[in-house]
């Protein structure tokens, strides 16, 4: 496409296109797209190797907890060890995963963005003592268009290759490339508050996942971190008929929990056994997750 530009690529995406590559197309990113599509056939000649499966978590606003579930479902997940789990912060200016596993040293976005599909993340990638890699965002903030659509191309085609399950957390904007995470992803996690504020916010994402014909794609919408007197003021039954669906998952509010067990990096069991909390993220984890580990399994 001779001066690609956003709107442009993104009424392609929504007709159909299954990729826009500007010209003049270099052969890499001719063989990163061209990969990408190959490897979303979920089965080769080969024996039946599939590629991984990426999630893509969403906020409905910020401060909503979806970077703190996200970290505990990887530990839980790559804890199981049916299937190599990444955790991937492409919150360029804020993402905190690093710190929540205690892994401040980890290999960053920044780091890779010359090499995209081409870093052997497999190996690269810093391991939390749950099996769990991290792709950390980086350590100075980043103006968002440090990333484009290739650029994202490119490591999803490599987190793909390396990871049954990649985990992808999202910034509280939407970019060209955000968009193009969630035209990639398998599963798409919404992560919202329980507030009328944030009911609106929810509002406005459906609606806008709905514009890049995205509503197909499997949606798991979770109220985060519900206390009673959220659930005295906003009742569940509320909330969901002002959105016009159900929450697939409601996370009970315990922030002693939840922040030892981020200040720490470990899991939240190490903290406490068997909360309420664990138990609704393990749900969580099993909704998203199991999938994706299942077809890990026989890779």
């Amino acid at each position: 496409l001779r001066g690609a530009d956003v709107a442009t690529t993104r009424a392609l995406m929504r007709a159909g296109a299954a990729d826009v590559l500007p010209t003049p197309v270099s052969e890499p990113a001719l063989a990163v797209s061209l990969e990408r599509l190959l490897e979303a056939e979920p089965v080769s000649a080969a024996g039946g190797r599939r590629a991984g499966q990426v999630v893509a978590l969403l906020k409905a606003g910020g401060g909503v907890g979806a970077t703190a579930l996200g970290v505990q479902m990887a530990i839980m997940l790559a804890g199981k060890g049916k299937g190599e789990v990444c955790f991937a912060d492409l919150d360029l200016q804020f993402g905190a995963a690093g710190v929540h596993f205690d892994l401040n040293d980890a290999v960053t976005v920044s780091d890779c963005l010359g090499t995209g599909a081409e870093t052997p993340f497999a190996t690269a990638l810093a391991r939390h003592r749950s099996g769990a890699r991290l792709l950390a965002a980086p350590r100075e903030i980043l103006p968002l268009e440090a990333l484009n659509p290739d650029m994202v191309d490119g490591l999803l085609s490599g987190l793909r290759r390396d990871f049954a399950l990649t985990l992808v957390d999202l910034p509280a904007v939407w970019t060209a490339w955000s968009n193009q995470v969630l035209q990639q992803a398998d599963h798409i996690v919404l992560v919202t508050h329980l507030s009328v504020a944030h009911i609106h916010l929810v509002k406005r994402q459906l609606r806008f996942i709905a514009s890049q014909r995205l509503e197909e794609r499997p949606l798991t919408l979770v109220c985060n971190a519900a206390s009673p007197e959220q659930l005295a003021s906003v009742p569940l039954k509320v909330a969901e008929k002002g959105l016009g669906r159900a929450f697939d998952v409601v996370i009970p509010e315990d922030r002693k929990t939840m922040i030892a067990a981020l200040n720490e990096g470990v899991e939240l069991s190490a903290i406490r056994r068997g909360t309420p909390l664990e138990k609704a993220i393990t749900e969580l984890a099993g909704k998203v997750g199991a999938p994706a580990l299942a077809a890990g399994s026989a890779r």
